[in-house]
């Protein structure tokens, strides 16, 4: 509403077609644009491998935790994909956040949960990674209620009509950048990109929706691992993306960068 919000900087040097995009695409699904990568991984699964000798079983590095890595310092250092579009406007947010979710357990029932991390521009080392990592999954799947949780689960107790409203609410809020820092923060839909880890249960990359809600402009599907006709073991990775933030070919260069980082794994050291 008056300009500023704490996620991000309205940008204002950009070309006429680009300032217009979010007023002929208001939706983020208007403008939704798929990729697809295919990721060759022996050299990963061979680095992890020499990585976790000698590590505790708990502690180990996994091809999630190097896409993470290669994800998040591909956003550093092409920040114009990690924009969004909030009350007609483009932003430059001003830091990387990436959200995923991961099942409680391995059964069918067993409920999502949703992890969002901040990854600064200054790395940590893998090994602090993969720490850091495997400790936030097994706190949310050891029963942890983060503030999300506690509000999603106040909303639920309302009547459905006043919680439509209360949604509604903190969208028009979020249009005209007066929600708080804290539940900005909070929130896992207030992120860079959203990832969903299929492989880590054996199934193939699809491609997601974006939601409307937050200010998540796109999504990442990471596909399990299996061998090609020539024998290499690869991955797929289909990736939902707001083009209404940048043009594809700068889009499609990232995507590229985050291929060469996978299949160099020593470069994420």
């Amino acid at each position: 509403m008056f300009g500023k919000r704490p996620d991000g900087e309205q940008i204002k040097d950009l070309s006429r077609l680009r300032a217009f995009m979010p007023f002929i695409s208001p939706r983020r699904n208007d403008a939704n644009v798929l990729f697809t990568t295919e990721i060759e991984v022996d050299e990963a699964i061979a680095f992890i491998d020499r990585f976790n000798e000698g590590r505790e079983r708990e502690r180990h590095l996994t091809l999630f935790h190097l896409y993470l890595r290669a994800l998040a310092r591909v956003m550093h250092m092409r920040p114009s994909v990690n924009r969004f579009v909030a009350g007609g406007r483009l932003w430059q947010r001003n830091h990387v956040a990436i959200s995923f979710a991961a099942k409680q357990s391995f059964e069918d029932a067993a409920p999502l949960k949703t992890v969002k991390r901040f990854f600064p521009e200054e790395e940590e080392s893998l090994a602090e990674l993969a720490d850091s990592l495997t400790a936030r999954i097994k706190k949310r799947r050891s029963g942890e209620v983060t503030q999300s949780d506690k509000e999603i689960n106040l909303a639920m107790m309302l009547p459905v009509t006043l919680t439509r409203f209360v949604v509604w609410l903190l969208d028009r809020a979020n249009h005209l950048h007066l929600l708080p820092k804290g539940v900005i923060d909070g929130d896992p839909l207030f992120t860079s990109i959203f990832v969903a880890n299929l492989g880590s249960v054996g199934l193939d990359a699809g491609y997601h929706h974006l939601w409307e809600y937050g200010t998540c402009s796109h999504f990442a599907v990471v596909g399990r691992v299996h061998t090609r006709h020539d024998g290499k073991q690869i991955m797929h990775v289909k990736y939902n993306y707001d083009e209404r933030v940048e043009d594809g070919l700068y889009a499609g260069r990232a995507l590229a960068l985050i291929k060469d980082f996978i299949e160099k794994p020593e470069s994420l050291l």
